[in-house]
């Protein structure tokens, strides 16, 4: 009699630990996601990191804080600029990715971290960036030139590449390294013209390259505007073409590689915000209309373009993904027809 008066007194905790868990279920499964996390109306309510990929002073890092002090005006919070250089910006790639995706780990990428690396990294990246991001926007793109050394004779690229067929062997390009847009760049524009020329990487980016073009080491380069524009207005430098679309209010005489019969080869190189790819549509579409309010306005459009940054804001979340995705495939083929690999 005992024992099944004692099975009886615990029935009752049992059926109400059971009913309990049911409700708690069937109230998560009818309760809308703002409910379960914080909702868009309540962000952000805490400070909000930025990660930059490279070291402070560089053309990501100047977009980064430029945009964090205007979201905090925006948004009421801090937007904390967190330099994570390092592996390529893999760093701090990897970092975004794995973070909660509660809008409060942003990452400042670029054509590189977010459209090259996932190819040329494949052998060792575990975060793959089209799958584990979300582009919040394109913010700015920064016009890039092919320069020559001073001493080089040829003046466009056509004479470049007569020179070359002239002179095997003896063209010398440089890059930021192996694998990036520059030499990919280069690449394209070798293969198109049917001439090869020796790859120089320089670890140290524009700061070792300048030197090496100025003195004649090398002779070409793909390189960003803001890098040159100085030595080249100086005669250190001289631009044989121009990446954009149209000639450039800097270099007005300079031909575009459209005009000189290459269109498509020459990277813009265009910084973007990215989100970690779970977090949450209201809070992705709320921090895409913050920043497309702070670009918009006509004092950050002309601070930017003095520093050679065109604001090239995408039209949704959406687009902007689809365009690194679609970009990312383009990189993929130039990556692997070129044998580019880095283990």
């Amino acid at each position: 009699m005992d024992r099944f008066a004692s099975v009886r007194c615990h029935r009752p905790s049992e059926l109400s630990r059971a009913a309990l868990l049911i409700v708690l279920a069937a109230m998560a499964a009818v309760l809308p996601l703002p409910a379960l996390a914080q909702s868009a109306d309540s962000y952000p309510n805490r400070p909000v990191k930025l990660l930059v990929p490279y070291a402070a002073g560089g053309a990501t890092d100047i977009i980064a804080r430029h945009l964090s002090t205007k979201l905090q005006e925006v948004l009421g919070q801090p937007f904390v600029v967190d330099n994570r250089a390092g592996a390529s910006g893999n760093i701090a790639l990897d970092a975004v990715a794995k973070a909660a995706p509660d809008g409060y780990t942003l990452l400042v990428g670029n054509v590189s971290t977010n459209a090259i690396n996932e190819s040329t990294f494949a052998a060792v990246l575990q975060t793959r960036p089209s799958r584990d991001l979300v582009g919040i926007s394109k913010l700015v793109e920064i016009p890039h030139v092919v320069v020559a050394a001073p001493s080089f004779p040829p003046n466009s690229v056509a004479e470049m590449i007569e020179w070359a067929k002239r002179n095997p062997g003896k063209l010398n390009y440089a890059s930021a390294g192996l694998g990036t847009y520059p030499q990919l760049d280069m690449l394209r524009l070798l293969k198109a013209a049917g001439i090869e020329a020796t790859h120089i990487p320089y670890k140290g980016g524009a700061a070792q390259m300048l030197p090496a073009l100025m003195s004649g080491e090398v002779q070409v380069s793909f390189i960003n505007l803001a890098s040159t524009v100085e030595q080249i207005k100086a005669g250190r430098l001289k631009a044989i073409a121009t990446t954009m679309p149209a000639r450039l209010a800097e270099l007005p005489n300079v031909p575009t590689m459209a005009e000189q019969g290459f269109p498509g080869i020459g990277t813009n190189a265009w910084q973007g915000l990215f989100a970690p790819a779970a977090t949450p549509k209201p809070i992705v579409d709320k921090l895409y209309a913050a920043v497309a309010g702070v670009l918009s306005r006509p004092e950050m459009r002309e601070m930017l373009a003095r520093q050679l940054m065109t604001v090239t804001l995408s039209g949704s979340p959406q687009e902007f993904t689809e365009l690194v995705r679609a970009e990312t495939q383009v990189w993929s083929e130039v990556v692997r027809d070129n044998k580019v690999r880095i283990d």
